[in-house]
């Protein structure tokens, strides 16, 4: 195991590569597109792993993201939040290098970036199917019809499809629940497209991704393009979701102990919110955590200790509460892994990754993006 004298983000490279294998040949089979987002990992050296298993399209965040991988090789990629049009400078630069595709859900915007881009642009229309924080409403037929109306009239301009994020599903807490919601998100957008199909506007492709939905289920009738991206790292939320094993679980905080208080059976770890992030989890058995806590165990960590977990964080602290037996076998100077309860929030606090052979990897953030 490398050595670890302050917090570090480790990288399981190994369970990472079986993560992205896995869902690359479940697209294969599903016969869909491929375009997995790539601001979970945010490293380009994790981006290339993608491709070694096939991969050629990409979403990202930002345009700053974009450009960063773009210099890496990527040539499709899809800006999967919605147009800034005070980004255009950053589009314009994008455009020449790459098959670009933006994201938006009104018309106001389009004729700027039909004439800021200089070069064909594949847009995309966000659709909203309840989890109300971007898109056109799916059932906003006007709305979504004017948007098509102006992508087809400007120059440049190449009309695509409709696409959601299905963030419901992070609230579904049992497999009766997720395929619930994930059958509603494709029958909306399902008949989304019928509508605008029947006003004149043909060919539309519909594109999806959320990790538990791609992760768990097979029905995917209608659909065109998957875009999951928790999956490569996974994390505490998905390993409650049921989204995943441990064993799947590839990114992890090595934490050094700094205390240990046996009376109220709680651990102080040098591992706060500018490590893990404070994004929380209410668990039905332990109630609001901030990441689950594991042993080291070869070069890496081992399962999740029960009745173990981060209850506290402040900006370099971490409180962990526990058992009379993991208080008995810690003490100061000991290394604990958390498993952080959001990796892709865990992920963009950091610099660089560390691997299993100590090797170190960079993040989007070394470069100055």
């Amino acid at each position: 195991m490398p050595t670890y004298i302050k917090p570090a983000l480790v990288l399981d490279a190994g369970r990472a590569r079986r993560n992205i294998e896995r869902m690359a040949a479940k697209a294969r089979r599903l016969g869909l597109r491929f375009r997995p987002h790539f601001k979970t990992h945010q490293s380009r050296a994790v981006g290339r792993v993608f491709r070694a298993s096939g991969v050629e399209a990409i979403s990202v965040s930002s345009v700053d993201m974009a450009e960063y991988f773009a210099a890496d090789g990527w040539r499709d990629i899809l800006v999967a939040f919605p147009l800034n049009i005070l980004e255009i400078d950053g589009l314009r630069r994008l455009a020449r290098r790459v098959k670009l595709g933006v994201l938006v859900e009104a018309a106001d915007g389009l004729a700027a970036l039909a004439a800021g881009v200089g070069r064909p642009v594949d847009v995309w229309i966000k659709i909203d199917i309840g989890a109300n924080r971007a898109g056109l409403d799916w059932n906003d037929r006007a709305g979504q019809a004017r948007v098509c109306a102006e992508a087809v009239r400007l120059p440049r301009l190449r009309l695509r499809g409709l696409l959601t994020h299905n963030g419901r599903t992070y609230a579904a807490r049992t497999p009766e629940a997720l395929a619930a919601s994930h059958a509603d998100s494709l029958d909306k957008m399902r008949r989304a497209r019928r509508a605008l199909e029947a006003a004149g506007f043909a060919g539309l492709e519909i594109s999806v991704g959320d990790t538990p939905s791609c992760s768990r289920l097979e029905d995917f009738d209608g659909v065109d393009e998957v875009r999951p991206g928790n999956f490569v790292l996974y994390d505490v939320t998905q390993l409650e979701l049921g989204s995943c094993a441990e064993r799947d679980v590839a990114a992890a905080v090595a934490c050094p102990v700094v205390a240990v208080h046996g009376r109220r059976r709680e651990i102080v770890v040098y591992g706060g919110a500018i490590h893990l992030s404070k994004e929380d989890f209410v668990s039905a058995r332990d109630g609001r955590i901030y990441g689950r806590v594991c042993r080291p165990r070869g070069a890496g960590w081992g399962p999740v200790l029960p009745g173990t977990s981060v209850r506290a964080l402040s900006q370099e602290h971490g409180v962990v509460a526990t058992t009379e037996d993991v208080i008995r076998r810690t003490r100061p100077g000991d290394i604990l892994f958390v498993l952080p309860v959001h990796s892709c929030l865990t992920v963009d606090l950091w610099r660089q990754y560390v691997d299993l052979k100590g090797n170190k990897i960079p993040t989007i953030r070394a470069f100055g993006s």
